[in-house]
Formats: structure tokens, C-alpha cells, sequence
């Protein structure tokens, strides 16, 4: 079936832009990348030249009628501003994670989507990826029985990836929401919406100065919230989030993601990647075991929620890295914190529609070759 290609624009040319270049203009036929743009010349010279696509202005991006699509990999700080000048100009948007900083900001993105009829799209897009679709696939099909609970949990030293780029200083860029959402987005995408949420969400020693060389002694405010959070889910789940911005970093992390059921406990991969080991301890068993991968996309393939959006364009339908979901993610941050300073439970407001899971059909199909939807990111 010849469908053609959705013609594609990146704006922002930052430190994640080489992840989704890489990707976007090889891997996935679907997408017709022709140009990218940021505020700094510069940089969007740079990436056309590196990559073989045009650089770009702000005014030539919207005035491009023929760019349908564009991937806005601007900060956190800047998506609110930059999905409303896209989805404004009639563009299908799909954007880095957070939808927007604040939840107020979001739900005027998502009725302005819906007033254009355009698309909008946000990552993170690795629920998608080998590793968490593998994990869905063994809960949906009743290996572990029924999910009675679950716990997921990351450490890191924020004021060490601070020293190395200080975006944690920004509002939107700490732990929770930078980091957590890929942890948050996973279970809503096995597990479905929450219904409230109990929990504490602040922010320890946020005074500080720089030991670089070229900021030493210069004094910082952090933004870097910890979070300790109870979550019951509109299923009757329940289960515990703890993201820690004040503890250590090692060589590689150590993530945690478990899902407890009747008959077994399945231990998930880190949730930032598209792959990893997928373990299950059966009952009965001493001993977990490994499960073979039931779905592709193991290796890096930031933008597969773009290529997955732009085959829901063609056909009309619903697309998985929905804004629903992104928002009601967001919601149950923002609850988190609500509910610290109030001091109780927050009952989230916001649901969305849990989109069915990739097929399996096409798991040994080389991802150069994938360029129909029946063989590729098909439903």
C-alpha cells in the first residue's frame, strides 16, 4: 500500500538532536525529514550540513506549508511557547518531554490541538521500545496473573549533572519530571490512569556554588524536587515512586521497576531506554528467568513516537505517545506535589485511553526496511 511520506521538521538543534536525527532521517521511511531550525543560526546550520537536510528560520518553518509535521526538541522551559507557535501555524507537533512545565499550560496546549485539528505528540516514546512492550505483553497475556501492586524508584546526584550542564537550575529539568515521566509513562502504558495520588514532592539543598573552573565559587538555586509517592490506579493497583536527586552516581544505574501479580513478579529494564532484560519469577520458581524479547527497537530509536504519530495521520486514527496520556502523566507529578503541600491525597482529574500495543509480527524485519505500517509501526 503506497502511503506517502509525512514531510518533517526539527526545531531545536540542542544535545538531544543527534538521537533523533540519527533516527528519524534512516530509520523510519515515513518520515520525510527536509529541514531543522533554531533560534541560533548557528546550530541549525551545523545539523543541516551534518545530516543533509536545509537549515531553517522560525518564519520559513511556518510559512512552509509543505512541512506537516514538526519534532520541537527546545528545552523543557520552552515547549509551552514553542507547541503553541507550531500547533498555531497548523503544524502536527510532536514534542520532547514535558508537554509544558506547568499542568495549566498543558491542558491550553491540548484544546488548542483540538481546536486546530492537528496532532500532538510527547515523549517519552521508549514505552514503545523493545523492553516495555515486552513487559506489557507478558502482563496482558496473564503470566504473572493479576498486577496487585508495584515500586519504581531512581537515584542520581543532581548536583553532579548539574557541574556537567546546569539545566537542573531550570524549573522542569529536575528528577521528577526530566527523569521520573519515563518511569511515570511506563506503568500508565501497562497499567493504565491513576486515580489519586499521596505523596511529597521538595527540593534538598538547593544552595550551592559551582566547583568548575570556569564558575568556581559562584553560588546556584537548584530546582531538583525529590519525590516519595503512593499511586492507587483506576484498576485497584496500587504502588510507590521514589525519585532521589541527592544520592550518588555510579558508572551505570541502577533503575527499578517491578510489577507484582498473583502468580509471579516480573523486574523491568530502565525505562529512559528502548531495551533491556525483562525478568520474571514465576511462582513456585527460586529463581527469576529472562524472557526473549517479543518486540523490536532494542537499540536508540528516539523519534519512534514521531514515526508512529505520522502513520496515525495517514490513516486517521489515534496515535500511542498521545497528548492525553502525556498530560495525565503530568497531572500525577503535579498531584504528587499538591498533595505535599496540602498535605492530602490529590484525586487526579485527567484519564486517558490506554492504546493497544505494538504487534509482534514484525520483531525480526531489519528497522532500514521497515516502511509500511503492516510490517513497521503498524496496529
Amino acid at each position: 500500500m503506497n502511503v506517502s511520506k509525512v514531510k518533517t521538521a526539527i526545531y531545536g538543534c540542542g544535545n538531544i538532536s543527534d538521537a533523533y536525527l540519527s533516527t528519524v532521517t534512516k530509520k523510519f521511511k515515513i518520515l520525510d525529514v527536509v529541514g531543522c531550525c533554531d533560534r541560533t543560526w548557528e546550530k541549525a546550520a551545523r545539523k543541516a550540513e551534518q545530516y543533509g537536510i536545509r537549515a531553517l528560520t522560525t518564519e520559513e518553518l511556518l510559512a512552509d506549508s509543505s512541512i506537516e509535521l514538526v519534532i520541537n526538541l527546545t528545552p523543557a522551559s520552552a515547549h509551552y511557547e514553542t507547541n503553541r507557535m507550531l500547533l498555531q501555524a497548523g503544524k502536527h507537533v510532536y514534542s520532547e518531554k514535558t508537554l509544558a512545565v506547568e499542568l495549566e499550560e498543558a491542558a491550553e496546549l491540548i484544546a488548542l490541538a483540538r481546536e486546530k485539528d492537528r496532532y500532538l505528540g510527547v515523549a517519552p516514546d521508549t514505552f514503545l521500545g523493545a523492553s516495555i512492550q515486552t513487559a506489557r505483553y507478558a502482563v496482558e497475556s496473564g503470566l504473572i496473573g493479576q498486577v496487585s501492586s508495584f515500586t519504581a524508584s531512581l537515584t542520581r546526584d543532581y548536583k553532579w549533572f548539574m557541574e556537567m550542564g546546569p539545566g537542573c537550575l531550570q524549573k522542569g529539568w529536575g528528577i521528577a519530571f526530566d527523569v521520573g515521566i519515563y518511569y511515570v509513562t511506563a506503568l500508565l502504558s501497562i497499567l493504565g490512569p491513576v486515580k489519586t495520588v499521596s505523596g511529597m514532592m521538595e527540593t534538598r539543598d538547593a544552595q550551592g556554588t559551582f566547583q568548575t573552573v570556569d564558575r568556581m565559587g559562584e553560588p546556584y538555586r537548584m530546582a531538583c524536587e525529590n519525590i516519595a509517592a503512593t499511586l492507587k490506579l483506576e484498576s485497584g493497583v496500587m504502588g510507590n515512586l521514589l525519585f532521589d536527586a541527592n544520592s550518588v552516581i555510579t558508572l551505570s544505574e541502577r533503575p527499578v521497576m517491578i510489577l507484582y501479580g498473583t502468580q509471579g513478579i516480573l523486574y523491568m529494564s530502565d525505562p529512559n531506554q528502548f531495551g533491556g532484560e525483562v525478568r520474571v519469577l514465576l511462582k513456585g520458581n527460586a529463581e527469576p528467568v529472562t524472557l526473549p524479547q517479543s518486540h523490536p527497537f532494542e537499540t536508540e530509536s528516539r523519534g519512534l513516537g514521531a514515526a508512529e504519530m505520522a502513520w496515525a495521520i495517514r490513516r486517521g486514527r489515534a496515535n500511542r505517545a498521545s497528548k492525553e496520556m502525556a498530560f495525565h502523566a503530568l497531572e500525577v507529578l503535579h498531584g504528587i506535589r499538591i498533595s505535599g503541600e496540602t498535605g492530602r491525597q490529590y484525586a487526579v482529574l485527567s484519564t486517558f485511553e490506554k492504546q493497544s500495543a505494538l504487534p509482534r509480527g514484525y520483531k525480526n524485519i531489519a528497522p532500514e526496511l521497515l516502511d509500511t505500517e503492516e510490517n513497521a509501526i503498524a496496529l
